[in-house]
């Protein structure tokens, strides 16, 4: 988890740095964007690895799902990271409505990721 918050901050910092050069005017490096991609790709590789395991950890520990919050809040968090995937695929000058999807998808997010990371600690303590 702690990785997945350490590139959703990433991922804010070159988001940020993108509407800065854009709302300014002055540009932006030209690897900027490719790592921002590159950067989304990998925390939705993460978030589906932590829904894997989850899964197969409580399934193996208790033979069942849904036994906390952390479950519908981990299903939330994968949702948004999926359209928020989608909507930065649909960004171009033509779509002008899929960039401030993406935005408030990742506001969103914030949110999901600090309910999710609760709640798993709660997990984690009722295993320990």
């Amino acid at each position: 988890m702690g990785g997945t918050i350490a590139f959703y901050l990433l991922l804010l910092l070159s988001g940020s740095w993108m509407f800065y050069g854009r709302a300014t005017r002055i540009g932006r490096p030209p690897w900027l964007a490719n790592a921002h991609y590159i950067g989304g790709i990998i925390i939705v590789f993460l978030v589906m690895l932590l829904l894997a395991i989850g899964v197969v950890g409580t399934v193996g520990y208790y033979g069942s799902l849904g036994h906390s919050p952390h479950l519908w809040s981990g299903l939330f968090v994968v949702m948004l990271i999926c359209l928020s995937a989608w909507s930065a695929n649909q960004i171009s000058d033509r779509n002008t409505w899929a960039r401030s999807l993406h935005v408030s998808l990742n506001a969103i997010l914030f949110i999901g990721l600090a309910y999710v990371s609760w709640t798993g600690w709660e997990v984690v303590q009722k295993y320990l």
